[in-house]
């Protein structure tokens, strides 16, 4: 193994555990904002209950997106330097920027968010929580600006010593060709994971007791998110897809497994097993035309394979391949499920039909599934470039010898093992404590003492 490719294990490693934290906080912000204003529109306990409840789940994950983020961050000055300096001009101002807008603006409310209710009043509160929602949209606003340059790099010059600086547009830079389409995808794809994990939890606790007014009540906006949102995702990546194919047609080529190119119509390669020496996919199962189809909306359009394409510039294929097959057959499930949880709906049986509970209870992680193996292919799909087309990742790393990377990949791996298990074993402990049955305001005030009428029962009919 090569300082190089330790390097790279390295930071794919603590970005992947980074990620996952991210995408489950964002979407965990805007639901928690959603039940607040709920819990203040209608004056129903229920509400009040599952933010409390969500809230505890939401400050752990939030820590440790923080302390995997900043631990990640090192890695760049590290193990990447000469990327940092050649793209830092760039790169540095808009993660400035994600610090000064959204770091500043979630830090500055989150305490107030977590500790205030009793300190500040319940609209200000809300407030505070929403703040934070919009804060986390916003951070993800900033690092996909960042990736999403390094994938479609527009608006630069370059310096006499090589460095990318910026040009006279900064609007050029953040917005390039791949950041709509890339930012649309994503903060989906957190709202996406959220939602399951919350449906997953809710569906966990109806399998134990199916009267319960938070189970059911999380359960079913969990439901309506996957029925609705889940579609909406399919037809976004479709869209990103057709965007990456004009920009980086490379990684689509190695998406699809086309080792060659068809001039009269591309087959949609549904399973396979990719021989990159070889230059082919093995034991293919295809559909005839499907590709040009889907990509090109016409059967019989000609799409170009890796044979126009020098080996020395393809990327891995094998884990490309793999990766979106993953990330799409669980988009595909996702709407599956929602699609299930409107027949339940319909029939009057969203609380008490079991099969429902126990797919809702194995989906529950899918959407930190899919979100990692949409991240495989967007960044191993780059390779090998850093700065698509523009600057290699072997030319990026710094120069480092492979035992002092493997000495600190080793001391990542045990403590991100031992502090995140220990964190992620917490949060299933939470997840496995059943939300309160009796109705509670914000401060944990029984309902009526605090002199306020429910709108509605405590146990909801299986109809609304």
């Amino acid at each position: 193994m090569t300082a190089f490719l330790l390097a790279r294990a390295q930071f794919a490693f603590t970005v992947s555990f980074h990620f996952l934290f991210p995408a489950f906080s964002i979407g965990l912000a805007s639901f928690l904002a959603v039940l607040e204003a709920l819990w203040l529109r209608t004056g129903r306990g229920v509400y009040a209950n599952l933010y409390r409840y969500w809230l505890k789940i939401f400050a752990v994950v939030f820590a440790m997106g923080v302390v995997s983020g900043i631990v990640m961050s090192y890695q760049f000055g590290t193990n990447w330097a000469v990327f940092s300096d050649k793209a830092g001009p760039i790169i540095g101002p808009l993660m400035a920027y994600e610090v000064l807008t959204a770091f500043f603006l979630e830090a500055g409310f989150l305490g107030v968010m977590l500790f205030g209710i009793n300190k500040v009043g319940p609209r200000l509160h809300f407030v505070a929580t929403l703040a934070v929602a919009i804060g986390t949209f916003i951070s993800a606003f900033w690092i996909l600006a960042v990736n999403s340059w390094m994938q479609t790099p527009v608006g630069y010059e370059v310096g006499a010593n090589g460095q990318f600086l910026p040009g006279p547009s900064w609007a050029a830079i953040i917005f390039n060709p791949s950041f709509p389409y890339r930012l649309v995808h994503t903060v989906i794809a957190a709202y996406l994971t959220t939602a399951f994990a919350v449906g997953g939890v809710g569906a966990w606790h109806l399998l134990k007791d199916r009267a319960n007014p938070g189970a059911r009540k999380m359960f079913s906006m969990a439901m309506w998110m996957a029925a609705l949102v889940a579609p909406v995702q399919i037809l976004a990546g479709d869209a990103h897809g057709l965007n990456t194919l004009a920009h980086q047609p490379v990684k689509v080529m190695a998406m699809e497994g086309h080792y060659q190119s068809h001039p009269n119509g591309a087959p949609l390669i549904l399973f396979g097993i990719p021989d990159s020496k070889a230059q082919r996919v093995d034991y293919a199962v295809e559909i005839p035309k499907a590709s040009s189809l889907i990509l090109k909306h016409d059967l019989n359009a000609p799409l170009k394979g890796l044979d126009t394409v020098p080996q020395a510039d393809q990327p891995p294929v094998g884990i490309v391949f793999w990766a979106f097959r993953v990330m799409v057959g669980l988009g595909f499930a996702m709407a599956g499920l929602g699609l299930f949880s409107l027949i339940a709906r319909a029939r009057g049986r969203l609380y008490d039909w079991g099969l429902l509970h126990k797919i809702a209870v194995a989906m529950g992680p899918a959407g930190f599934v899919a979100v990692l193996a949409g991240w495989v292919v967007t960044e191993v799909g780059r390779q090998p470039f850093t700065v698509y087309g523009l600057l290699r990742t072997s030319e990026s790393v710094s120069p480092l010898d492979a035992p002092a990377v493997a000495a600190s990949l080793a001391a990542f791996a045990l403590v991100y093992f031992g502090a995140f298990g220990t964190g992620i074993w917490y949060l299933l402990r939470l997840m496995k404590k059943p939300p309160e049955a009796h109705e509670k305001t914000l401060d944990g005030t029984p309902i009526r003492s605090a002199g306020i009428t429910p709108a509605s029962a405590l146990v909801e009919g299986a109809g609304q």
